[in-house]
Formats: C-alpha cells, sequence, structure tokens
C-alpha cells in the first residue's frame, strides 16, 4: 500500500471515529412509518368520486343547437319582414350568412381551447368580439338594400328603434346564459373576453333575426340598431357574466 492511500484511510478512520455514538445508531434506525389515517380523513376520502372533464366540442354543439332552436321561436313570434320576397335573394342569404358567421366564431373561440390546452383563447375571443361589433355596425350602415315593400325611414321609427334592440338582446339572452352554464368554473383567467365574445355571438343570433324581421332599410337604423346589439350584448355579457363563470 502507497503512502497516499494509507494517509486516506487513516483519514476515513479518523473521519468516522469523531463521528457521535448517538448520531451512528441513529443512522441505522429503520425510517420511520406515517400514523395511519383519522377515521374523519378515511370518510372524506371516501366520499371522492372522480370529475368529469369538459367536453367542449360536445358543449359548443349543444349551445349552438339550443340557440337556434331558440332564435327560430323567437322569429315564430314575429312576423316575417314584408319586403322579404322582393330583396335581392343573393344579398338576403349572404348577409344571414354572415351574421350566423358572427354567431359561431366567437362562440367557438369564448368555449373551445386549443389543442392540448384548458383555458378557453379569451384573447382571441375579446378581439372577436370587438371587431364583430365594429364590423356590423360598418356593413349596416354601408350596406341596406330595400324595395317597394320597405318600410320607409321615418323619424319616428328611428326614434323607437329600441323594438330592435329588445328582440335582439331577448334572442341573446340563451346563447350568453347556456355559455356561461358550461363554463362555470373553467376561467381562472380571461372571463370577460370569453363572456364578451358570448355576448357577441348572441347579439348577432339575434342580428340575424333583425335582418328576417325589420323591414326598416335606412342606414342609420341597420348599423347602429341592428349592428349595435351585438356591441351592446357583448358589454352586458362582460359585465355580468364572470361573476357567474368564477372559480368558488
Amino acid at each position: 500500500m502507497s503512502a497516499s492511500e494509507s494517509t486516506r484511510g487513516g483519514d476515513a478512520a479518523g473521519a468516522r471515529g469523531n463521528v457521535p455514538r448517538g448520531l451512528e445508531d441513529l443512522s441505522n434506525l429503520p425510517p420511520l412509518r406515517p400514523p395511519p389515517p383519522s377515521a374523519l380523513l378515511e370518510a372524506e376520502l371516501a366520499q371522492l368520486t372522480p370529475i368529469r372533464t369538459r367536453r367542449p366540442l360536445r358543449q359548443l354543439a349543444l349551445l349552438v343547437g339550443i340557440s337556434l332552436i331558440y332564435g327560430g321561436g323567437v322569429f315564430a313570434m314575429f312576423a316575417a319582414r314584408r319586403d322579404l320576397h322582393e330583396l335581392p335573394m343573393g344579398w338576403l342569404l349572404g348577409i344571414s350568412a354572415i351574421w350566423l358567421l358572427g354567431f359561431v366564431v366567437p362562440v367557438y373561440l369564448a368555449m373551445v381551447p386549443r389543442p392540448g390546452a384548458v383555458i378557453p383563447r379569451w384573447r382571441l375571443a375579446g378581439i372577436a368580439s370587438v371587431l364583430g361589433a365594429i364590423g356590423f355596425i360598418t356593413l349596416g350602415l354601408a350596406v341596406h338594400p330595400s324595395s317597394a315593400g320597405s318600410a320607409q325611414p321615418a323619424w319616428d321609427q328611428l326614434a323607437h328603434g329600441y323594438n330592435c334592440f329588445e328582440i335582439g338582446l331577448v334572442t341573446a339572452i340563451v346563447p350568453v346564459v347556456v355559455g356561461a352554464i358550461f363554463l362555470r368554473g373553467a376561467l381562472p383567467v380571461g372571463s370577460r373576453g370569453v363572456a364578451a365574445a358570448l355576448g357577441a355571438g348572441g347579439g348577432s343570433m339575434g342580428g340575424l333575426m333583425l335582418h328576417l324581421h325589420c323591414s326598416v332599410p335606412d342606414g342609420i337604423h341597420v348599423g347602429l340598431l341592428h349592428g349595435g346589439v351585438v356591441g351592446i350584448a357583448a358589454l352586458l355579457a362582460a359585465a355580468l357574466v364572470p361573476r357567474a363563470t368564477k372559480i368558488r
């Protein structure tokens, strides 16, 4: 054995010799076992049940289906616009498709997260609600064809346009409420953006009802009242829905 090896061996032996006897005995003890759980804890654990995870696409399909059925019922309560058969069919169907798209897109962003994510796309949902409100107001101001059977826009009709607001907001209620129920407890952040998207989607459904019901062709009326329903519904939903969806 070399001198260096004998020196290291002597140092190790000296280090072992410097360890107190009590600590050496303590290191040789078997690991401690925790006490058994109490009866109260056992009872609580026995009551735990598996939690069903959200199924966003299924919830989206239910929301869209319920909203369309409800919107159809609202439309059935009112007469169709009297100039319906006199207007360009391409415009009538095209604008209807745009209103329907304005309903589906923000609701989709509010309900369905990115692949692999849990939280809905609240930033995109909030942006979609703002763009939807601005877009439909602009569309109504710019494009509003009329026919001989259209209602002539008089000031008293414009002043009493709150009837269109009522129809639009009543139509928007169900998409917002159903979406809030499905998202209850699932929005730790971004609840106002998601709520605004639900409101904008519901407002677009209301705009679709007004597009098929109201025969006033004035741009101010169509833009500010029909399109304005999207913005008002988004603002109301952003103010009220987060209280119903927050985690308690």
